[in-house]
């Protein structure tokens, strides 16, 4: 078990009200933590804190940081300081280039100041604590490969990935500072905001309890990028896909290439390994 992961001590989890959020909640109490988790307000984040044992529900939108700094308030008058923070909290409306839906700075706000602010709010009373502790951020394959679709999401999914290896970099050269970070990089995942009105699992997916379990089980190795599968997808192609996307770059190819018909036999060549 991560060090920071103790019982009796504080954990914050944002968008904890469903989801991968709910599934770590959960994981966290049932290893003793006092879990503060953390939604927009309403009967489903009540309900959800009600299922996780000792969870407090407080309420807070992520893209607001007088909102983030009251809870950080909150959290260490009625927890304390925590040990262990999930910046999980993001929306997925849709997107598209030229922001015809008018949902780009909503998704930039939550999916990327979110995560931004949270760690900058929380983690210098956790490295002031001078004990260990852990700051997760929930980042996305979308953010690594940016397959067309979803421009938006992709952007900000990319930056959390950036942010966190930034934070990484300046935590590990804090003098005494004993928090370190880590991205957690699901895979497809049935959760409220990939069901697209769909009420069953599609085989493909995994669930959010499998994301959580995963990560816990990464908590105990040094890894920094915790790269999820699914049921559709095995780390060695998850590999291959990353390795053709910095290939854009490097060979000079066109950007997206993955998709670009030029380059579609190349590129099934390249998975298989030839």
């Amino acid at each position: 078990m991560h060090p920071a992961i103790r019982p009796g001590a504080a954990a914050v989890v944002t968008g904890a009200a469903s989801g991968i959020g709910l599934a770590i909640a959960h994981r966290l109490a049932e290893a003793g933590m006092r879990v503060a988790m953390v939604d927009l307000p309403g009967d489903t984040l009540d309900k959800a804190a009600a299922t996780v044992p000792g969870a407090v529900a407080m309420p807070a939108d992520v893209s607001d940081r007088s909102a983030l700094e009251a809870l950080a308030a909150g959290v260490s008058a009625r927890l304390g300081t925590p040990s262990v923070l999930v910046n999980n909290a993001g929306i997925q409306p849709g997107s598209s280039i030229f922001d015809a839906e008018g949902t780009w700075e909503r998704i930039l706000a939550v999916n990327l100041q979110g995560v931004i602010r949270g760690s900058q709010v929380f983690a210098p009373a956790m490295i002031a604590a001078g004990t260990p502790g852990l700051i997760v951020n929930t980042g996305s394959k979308q953010g690594i490969t940016t397959p067309p679709g979803d421009p938006a999401y992709n952007v900000a999914k990319a930056g959390v990935k950036v942010f966190t290896e930034a934070l990484q970099h300046a935590l590990r050269n804090t003098p005494g500072c004993r928090i370190e970070a880590r991205l957690l990089i699901p895979g497809f995942v049935f959760t409220s905001l990939t069901a697209h009105g769909r009420s069953e699992k599609p085989a493909g997916a995994w669930t959010p309890e499998q994301v959580a379990d995963f990560l816990m089980d990464a908590l105990d190795r040094p890894d920094f990028y915790v790269l999820c599968p699914d049921n559709d997808v095995d780390r060695p192609t998850d590999e291959r896909r990353i390795l053709w996307a910095a290939g854009d770059i490097v060979e000079n190819r066109p950007p997206l290439s993955r998709w670009h018909p030029d380059y579609a036999e190349a590129f099934k060549a390249w998975l298989a390994g030839r």
